[in-house]
């Protein structure tokens, strides 16, 4: 029988400030920069003083692991990052020497786009000879990863519902992509990531029906210009604000740990613009070491599993 292993794959950070600059090489493919969007990036890791998304998803990693041997399938999971180290091709190599034949490998990024889940799918087929893989594009609508959000949304919502004496609105945010990377075009159609964000979105509010309105906007869009998805977090909070709201939440519903987009993106940026305009922001706590999210991983990589025994 086929020596099996799950392969988890996430973007990846760099551990300091000064190695920023390498990082984004890796990100855009080697291509230059302008200086003052790096430093700008270096600014706002500075802020945040350390990006946890590595630390953290080997942290996941280690309950998905436990989860599959606590129901009878003890197979070993690795972390390989698209854009830091561990690199895929470093992962990949080692799961060989470690005898893997087989893997069931997942994007820690649960709607599928062309822009992410489809480079990360391309960058592991590059470099998977001699492995037999099952990759899973898409599971922005798997119960349990809904659970998982529902279950941080949930007593957040009731805590400052209560201290402020009222319901208050939720807003979820997903990543925006270019918008000439998920549009149709003649030789391919349209990308399904934004439709998968707002139907994961529209899920988790379903979950937690108590809440009386609730909003979705796409964030950290690029400074470097184009298209982006929108509505803007900006464009939302204006419009919130104006409306008459005074205090409002805020869920990520894209992203699965803390990292810079949440710590500095929301936590900083967001809540000052909001303050700005007389919103008090909060945030849910991300999912990070949740037990509802590595049994969601886990049952999706017994899937995967399976598919490569048949």
């Amino acid at each position: 029988m086929a020596k099996q292993a799950v392969l988890l794959l996430a973007h990846g950070t760099p551990e300091t400030v000064e190695q920023i600059p390498e990082y984004l090489r890796n990100v855009v493919g080697g291509r230059r920069m302008p200086q003052h969007l790096i430093k700008e990036i270096q600014r706002r890791y500075a802020l945040i003083g350390h990006s946890p998304l590595t630390e953290i998803t080997l942290e996941q990693a280690d309950l998905i692991e436990t989860e599959l041997a606590a129901s009878g399938q003890p197979v070993p999971v690795y972390v390989a990052m698209r854009n830091w180290r561990p690199t895929i091709p470093d992962v990949l190599r080692k799961m060989r020497d470690d005898g893997v034949q087989e893997a069931a490998v997942l994007c820690l990024t649960p709607q599928n786009s062309r822009t992410s889940v489809g480079l990360y799918r391309s960058a592991v087929e590059t470099e998977a000879s001699g492995l037999r893989i099952d990759f899973t594009e898409s599971w922005a609508a798997h119960p349990l990863l809904i659970e998982a959000f529902a279950e941080r949304l949930r007593p957040a919502w009731k805590r400052l519902s209560a201290e402020v004496g009222h319901p208050v609105p939720v807003l979820f945010t997903a990543h925006s992509v270019p918008c000439r990377t998920v549009e149709a075009s003649a030789d391919q159609p349209a990308d399904p990531y934004a439709e998968e964000a707002r139907r994961t979105a529209a899920l988790v509010a379903e979950r937690v029906p108590e809440i009386p309105q609730w909003f979705f906007a796409f964030q950290s869009q690029s400074v470097s210009g184009g298209r982006w998805l929108g509505p803007t977090v900006e464009e939302t909070l204006n419009s919130i604000a104006a409306s008459g709201v005074h205090v409002l939440l805020l869920q990520p519903i894209c992203f699965l740990c803390d990292h810079v987009e949440i710590l500095y993106d929301v936590d900083i940026h967001f809540r000052a613009f909001a303050a700005e305009r007389g919103l008090r922001l909060e945030r849910t706590e991300s999912l990070n070491a949740s037990a509802t999210l590595a049994k969601a991983v886990a049952d999706l990589a017994r899937q995967g599993l399976a598919r490569l025994g048949c």
